[in-house]
């Protein structure tokens, strides 16, 4: 199972989002902050694996986040997202630590599931039959 912290200040977006991850990738835990304060609470208690990152938050910006959360935990993969796709924002990204980068718009589930099986592979990403319960 892939634990998953989606730091996002859009209640929507989030939700969407998460609900769209749960259903592409069933065995998928998936945990939810709106800000970097919630973020880094999530990272002692939840411990992901993987972190889609907004750049624009309340209060620190995500990539300011991204550097923080590397410098303490280097394992955890962090996928920039962002509604402002600039080389400016790709490069500051990379070098805050980042391992990806995806605009908003250009948000694909079969992208997201073949950067994912490329980050973890080997980690069973999909159900492996009907009965099986989501732990989202």
């Amino acid at each position: 199972m892939l634990k998953t912290l989606i730091v996002e200040d859009s209640p929507v977006f989030r939700k969407t989002f998460k609900e769209a991850l749960c259903k592409r990738f069933p065995l998928m835990a998936v945990e939810e902050a709106l800000d970097g304060k919630e973020a880094l609470e999530k990272i002692t208690t939840f411990l992901p694996d993987l972190v889609f990152m907004d750049i624009r938050l309340p209060g620190e910006t995500g990539l300011e986040l991204t550097r923080r959360m590397k410098a303490s935990h280097p394992h955890i993969v962090i996928i920039i997202l962002t509604d402002y796709d600039l080389p400016e924002y790709r490069e500051a990204a990379h070098d805050g630590g980042a391992d990806g980068f995806i605009a908003k718009g250009a948000l694909n589930l079969e992208d997201i599931g073949t950067l994912l099986e490329s980050m973890f592979p080997g980690r069973v990403l999909d159900s492996e039959g009907p009965a099986r319960k989501t732990p989202c």
